[in-house]
């Protein structure tokens, strides 16, 4: 009866259970309600799917993260290794290059103006860093959390590795890709604050088309300027240029399909399940923490209000015929911004059709983003 007793008191003690924390259970709760966003209200669930659901796992059992050193046999956790590919910036890039092979640059290339609303809604990077510098974080640190007001998530987990600040890299990755899915919520009352409703009603006159010869020397020509300038861009900017050479080739349909379908969703699921697992309650319940999400939300409403006061002088400057309201899509997170700049302008005339014109911008945040770190990179000689 003993022997059954002491059997039963160390399965008992061996459950989580006994080993789990108070932050363990706040944790496990973000955890649920970001499930909850994902499939409950579809906010961007393939990234915050995997997210969440690397949250939980970390803490429920924390070993799934532990490094080899850490264990008895000398094996990682298996998140761990996924971890690795984070630090090392392969799935950031690989995510560039998904992009890229998804993504049409034939509005940007119509509208050249469109760089223009993409490099404004860069502000909330710049004024993050400052920020975060006098709240005393590193210059290496307060860039890679500022990056976050690119609403780019693979940006922002790139320059972290880059500069070193791993440590801060789940809070950065949780926050940047937490801001990408609330993009519907947090954008609309910014873009209306600073816009009147006849901006809003502005129509756009059409695009013009795009020669599939400007669309195969897009990628290569802003490779060579962009990397000939930025050097240390090359992982991101050319991943992302030549996945999309992939697709607007015309020649090699298999690496296009493979880069936009098996192999993206692929490194989704190793990205988002790695970068949720760095958020185990020791690591993330800190005051550094709180500093960055809102730090992360400060630079995503000034990357939003750049872009929608750059798109109102425009707006000016041409006789009232660009609508400000895609200004707000040049933070990047494609191509959710566009789609909230198509959806307000929807708002205010029902016949406004805005999506092809915001897409400009948006892609040109993506690139801006990009340039960004770069810059980030060669200021503290990386």
């Amino acid at each position: 009866m003993s022997y059954v007793t002491e059997t039963l008191s160390n399965l008992i003690h061996q459950t989580a259970f006994f080993n789990l924390t108070w932050g363990n259970y706040l944790m496990i709760l973000v955890a649920c309600v970001f499930l909850y966003l994902a499939i409950a209200k579809g906010f961007e669930p393939l990234l915050l799917v995997p997210i969440a659901f690397g949250m939980l796992l970390v803490n429920i059992y924390p070993d799934i993260m532990a490094a080899p050193e850490e264990m008895s046999n000398g094996v990682g956790g298996l998140l761990h290794y996924f971890y690795i590919l984070d630090e090392w910036s392969i799935l950031p890039s690989l995510i560039f290059m998904g992009v890229g092979a998804m993504t049409d640059f034939g509005p940007l290339i119509s509208n050249p103006k469109s760089f223009l609303m993409g490099a404004a809604a860069q502000l909330g990077i710049y004024v993050a860093y400052f920020l975060a510098i006098f709240l005393g974080f590193n210059g290496k640190a307060a860039a890679a959390i500022s990056i976050i007001g690119g609403a780019d998530g693979p940006t922002s987990i790139f320059l972290a590795g880059k500069l070193g600040q791993t440590s801060l890299m789940g809070p950065i990755a949780v926050a940047a890709y937490s801001y990408m899915s609330l993009v519907p919520i947090i954008q609309p009352p910014i873009m209306k604050a600073f816009t009147t409703e006849k901006e809003r009603k502005i129509k756009m006159e059409q695009l013009r088309p795009v020669s599939k010869l400007e669309k195969i020397l897009f990628p290569i020509v802003i490779t060579i300027v962009v990397c000939m300038i930025l050097p240390t861009t090359a992982p991101l900017v050319g991943m992302l240029m030549l996945g999309n050479l992939f697709r607007e080739s015309g020649v090699v349909k298999q690496l296009t399909e493979t880069a936009s379908n098996a192999l993206m969703y692929i490194v989704v699921i190793l990205l988002g399940t790695s970068v949720g697992a760095s958020t185990s309650a020791e690591a993330f319940l800190n005051v550094a923490t709180l500093k960055i999400v809102v730090l992360g939300l400060v630079a995503f409403a000034f990357g939003t209000f750049g872009g929608v006061m750059l798109g109102k002088l425009m707006c000016k400057l041409s006789g009232g015929k660009i609508n400000p309201l895609i200004g707000s899509a040049g933070v990047s997170a494609v191509p959710m911004a566009a789609r909230v700049s198509q959806k307000v302008g929807a708002e205010a005339d029902p016949t406004n059709f805005l999506l092809m014109h915001a897409m400009g911008p948006n892609v040109a945040g993506v690139i801006g983003t990009a340039v960004a770190a770069g810059t980030f990179m060669a200021i503290y000689g990386i």
